[in-house]
């Protein structure tokens, strides 16, 4: 059988983007804007997976690129004030939400990412990216390091798959902390409705978060409607959630699966197990997608006072490398 496979440079509407085709799946990711993998489709079968912005959308997507796509989250979510001490620095992020603040969701996904290289093996077509760290860039500001995050996505007949790796390029630990806000369609063929949803994640405890959208290092209680997310599914909207949760697996996997249950076919979301937690959040029951995201350290982690490993909170020595992937792919019914 004849494999039809791209990589290529085009567009994404007026945005600068490399396209990867492999038979009936195409992605697109946009190295200006954080590297955001902004599009996996497969157009044969009407299937759009990720939130896409329009093309009378794109200048409000720039502005705020984290609710669209696989955007990158470095440091992700919310840090109290904005600051927080790490080995004996402390640490300034500027305070973007006001209403909590906080500072929000870092500095990744909305900075311009490097092309390392992109093409197509006999196996896939793949799209390399990275961004430095160092006293040059107007990140190190808030993160004096010098570090590497290298991001490499691959497609092929099992979908698409995600490779994510963090150098420290220094001689002083740095944290690592990092998360994927991604952006789910729910419906994610053209045809079924949002009535149609329903979804598992595994989730373990649920985070208690205060008023400013802070752990309070406490777990809370969970009625019989959200245990169903971890068990026999529910839907993405039934009722507002953005809530913070510890991970666990299931048969050894760390995992979203959204079911049509008008078709039968599933999307499933396997991420590493490196990723202690999750956020799910759903923009107040929206309707049309909600974001399962895969998070590697609590909110706010170095302020909290439980054990690094409980809350995922990664020290990364100088010169080591810390990696995870994942793969979001489609399953048909049987």
């Amino acid at each position: 059988m004849t494999v039809i496979s791209k990589a290529y440079e085009g567009t994404f509407h007026d945005e600068a983007a490399i396209w990867l085709k492999w038979n009936n799946y195409e992605a697109a990711v946009l190295p200006n804007v954080g590297a955001n993998l902004i599009a996996f489709r497969d157009p044969s079968r009407n299937l759009t997976i990720l939130r896409e912005p329009a093309a009378e959308e794109m200048n409000e997507f720039r502005a705020n690129p984290g609710v669209h796509g696989i955007p990158v989250l470095f440091p992700p979510n919310r840090y109290d004030n904005g600051t927080f001490t790490f080995n004996g620095i402390t640490y300034q992020l500027p305070v973007n939400e006001k209403e909590t603040s906080n500072h929000l969701h870092g500095f990744f996904h909305t900075a311009k990412w490097n092309v390392v290289d992109f093409g197509v093996t006999k196996l896939e077509s793949y799209v390399e990216l990275n961004i430095s760290v160092d006293e040059n860039h107007s990140i190190y500001t808030y993160l004096p390091h010098q570090f590497t995050l290298t991001l490499r996505y691959t497609l092929n007949d099992d979908g698409l798959f995600q490779h994510i790796r963090v150098k420290n390029d220094g001689h002083a630990p740095m944290p690592c902390m990092i998360a994927f806000h991604t952006a789910i369609n729910a419906p994610f063929d053209a045809n079924s409705s949002k009535d149609d949803m329903v979804f598992t994640v595994t989730k373990g405890e649920r985070w208690e978060l205060n008023e400013r959208m802070l752990p309070t290092g406490k777990y809370q209680a969970q009625d019989e409607e959200e245990l169903k997310m971890a068990t026999s599914g529910v839907s993405p909207y039934f009722r507002d959630m953005d809530n913070h949760y510890t991970a666990t697996t299931k048969n050894g996997r760390n995992m979203m699966e959204l079911t049509d249950n008008r078709t039968g076919r599933k999307v499933i979301y396997d991420v590493g197990t490196a990723y202690k937690q999750w956020m799910i959040w759903n923009n107040k029951s929206n309707g049309a997608f909600f974001c399962p995201e895969p998070q590697l350290n609590l909110v706010n982690a170095p302020n909290s006072t439980l054990p690094a490993e409980q809350i995922g909170l990664v020290t990364l020595d100088a010169q080591q490398i810390w990696e995870e992937t994942s793969r979001l792919y489609i399953v048909e019914p049987n």
